[in-house]
């Protein structure tokens, strides 16, 4: 196919498929996969396993070759030499919170937007996938490169599933995940997670719990306190109601993604706060919810001591993203992404240090290094054109906090629709947030986008 009319031809396609697209994202938004218990045949919950069997499903019907290795699914056009074009999506979601002014779980449409978890991350880009395959195997010819439309079930949850598919398949030539932004991510922070966990504490605080996901900041958090409602302050953003116990203690705050946690507010930290200047509390108690204070009002880590950039990326970032108590020990758990200025060992040990002071462990620590791919490689250079050439745009390659199935793969990036300067109606809001919406026309759009930018690929050396 000539690349000088696959732009026309693109836009026919996607005009003339348009209701079968969203009639795909619908029934893929429908299903509630979000991480769960393993069973037979479904390693990350039955929510993700039904995902991937429905994507597998709809690829079949498009006449892709499907292969179904339980962790991810696999949707490929063959090519008429040996190398291989992967688009990797992922089909699980995180949970839906609250604040949705419809059913998270049908997909709707308002004033041209589509609104529903997972519309943006990352089902939507999936179903896009597919049709940017399917485009290629309806030609009369095969492309040069084999094209692979990965679909993942555990992207959310710390990508188990690709690692593990990777550990026995090939990874495509060249990959772009399109749970990401245009013109393209040629870098993504490092990312460590852990937790930490006090000894039982035996003082006022009988119970304390917030956060739906460890990579979102909370916007809402509850505590149960042996105190009565009379002996508790009035604040900003705090409830109290009277309990068996003594008191409750409610928290609203404002919810953001651990890699750009500006502007939010943590209800985890509005709790610990509020807690913190009662008199009542004190010892190991008081000086655990310091702690928790601190790692939800200090996202540059500087009251933790592991502030750090590198003029490549920004800053690092860390959030505290869930909270809960049992028997009496509290665990926070924590989400941090750093640039090549730190190292995943250097945090550990910090965080260990200052997690003693405040007499808690630090547990379940799991890092991955930061991964840069120079922005002059070929692949690279042949997305950003596509771009260009569609937008009239020449924005240059950026690098991000966020953490995509790229950092997993030998020669990835991120290519995708979000947009961080996109102004949200009222009645939607940005992935991970309630009401999680996108406009049709720009999902038609990055399909038409990402079909020229496999075009343009076809014509590239991998």
């Amino acid at each position: 196919m000539e690349y000088s009319s696959l732009q026309a031809q693109a836009r026919r396609f996607v005009q003339q498929h348009q209701e079968e697209i969203i009639a795909d994202i619908a029934r893929l938004v429908a299903i509630k996969s979000v991480g769960g218990e393993a069973a037979p045949g479904a390693p990350f919950g039955p929510g993700p396993r039904s995902a991937l069997t429905a994507a597998l499903e709809i690829a079949a019907g498009m006449g892709l070759q499907c292969e179904d290795f339980e962790v991810l699914g696999r949707a490929s056009v063959p090519g008429s030499g040996d190398k291989t074009v992967g688009i990797v999506a992922h089909l699980d979601v995180v949970p839906e919170g609250g604040g949705w002014n419809s059913d998270p779980y049908t997909l709707t449409q308002t004033d041209g937007w589509l609104i529903g978890r997972g519309v943006v991350d990352d089902k939507g880009p999936a179903v896009l996938a597919l049709w940017a395959a399917r485009f290629f195997a309806l030609q009369p010819e095969r492309p040069r490169h084999g094209i692979e439309v990965l679909l993942g079930t555990d992207e959310e949850c710390g990508m188990r599933d690709l690692k593990q598919y990777l550990a026995a398949h090939r990874a495509p030539d060249f990959a772009f995940t399109p749970d990401g932004a245009f013109p393209v991510c040629n870098g993504e922070k490092g990312g460590f997670a852990g937790e930490f966990v006090s000894a039982p504490l035996g003082g006022v605080l009988l119970d304390f719990g917030g956060g739906f996901a460890h990579n979102v900041v909370p916007d809402h958090a509850e505590a149960l306190v042996r105190l009565a409602p009379s002996e508790l302050p009035a604040a900003e953003g705090i409830s109290v109601t009277a309990c068996p116990e003594g008191a409750r203690i409610e928290a609203v705050g404002i919810a953001a993604h651990a890699s750009t946690p500006e502007g939010s507010r943590s209800a985890i930290g509005m709790i610990a706060a509020y807690l913190l200047g009662l008199s009542a509390v004190a010892g190991a108690e008081r000086a655990a919810l310091e702690l928790v204070r601190d790692l939800a009002v200090s996202h540059d880590g500087e009251k933790l001591g592991i502030a750090s950039q590198d003029g490549i990326f920004t800053p690092l970032t860390i959030i505290g993203g869930q909270i809960w108590m049992k028997d009496g020990v509290l665990t926070q758990n924590l989400d941090c992404r750093y640039p090549t200025s730190i190292t995943g060992e250097e945090i550990a040990a910090r965080l260990a240090e200052r997690a003693k002071t405040a007499g808690m462990r630090l547990e379940k620590v799991s890092f991955n290094p930061p991964f840069y791919i120079e922005p002059d490689s070929p692949a690279i250079l042949a997305l950003r054109g596509t771009y260009r050439e569609l937008t009239g745009k020449d924005d240059a390659p950026f690098t991000m906090g966020g953490g995509t199935y790229a950092r997993c793969m030998p020669n990835a990036v991120s290519f995708g629709i979000e947009d961080e300067t996109m102004e949200y109606p009222p009645f939607a809001g940005p992935i991970h947030a309630a009401n999680e919406g996108f406009p049709v026309d720009k999902l038609m759009e990055a399909l038409v986008l990402f079909i020229c930018a496999l075009g343009r690929l076809m014509e590239t050396d991998l």
